[in-house]
């Protein structure tokens, strides 16, 4: 069983930029961020794969957001710049067993096995 703990959330005005981190206890293929604004359905935001060297961005992100991972340390990280008040949610950290080189996104849910508690962005205009 892995653990997922993510940090970093916070409240900012838009434009400005908040970084995430989510730490796993253990090993971990795929991973991502997804986010759930309130009335809205989780949506996925970035996936890396396993290595680090794939990455997948929704369109809303693009240009805006990177996703990057440090293998060592186990963590997870979400840079996030440009923030606009759609950008409001609490954002969760999942992982995979499988790794990921295509959309992840198009997977049920349940593909991610492994979740964190998430962690609130507000982004105020």
């Amino acid at each position: 069983q892995v653990q997922l703990v993510e940090s970093g959330g916070g409240s900012v005005q838009a434009g400005g930029s908040l970084r995430l981190s989510c730490a796993a206890s253990g090993n971990t293929a795929c991973m991502s961020w997804f986010r759930q604004a309130p009335g809205k359905e989780r949506e996925g935001v970035a996936s890396i794969s396993a290595g680090g060297t794939w990455t997948y961005y929704t369109d809303s992100v693009k240009g805006r957001f990177t996703i990057s991972r440090d293998i060592a340390k186990k963590t997870l990280y979400l840079q996030m710049t440009s923030l606009i008040p759609e950008d409001t949610g609490m954002y969760y950290c999942a992982a995979a067993r499988d790794n990921c080189l295509s959309n992840p996104f198009s997977r049920p849910l349940s593909w991610f096995t492994y979740w964190g508690q998430g962690t609130q962005v507000t982004v105020s205009s």
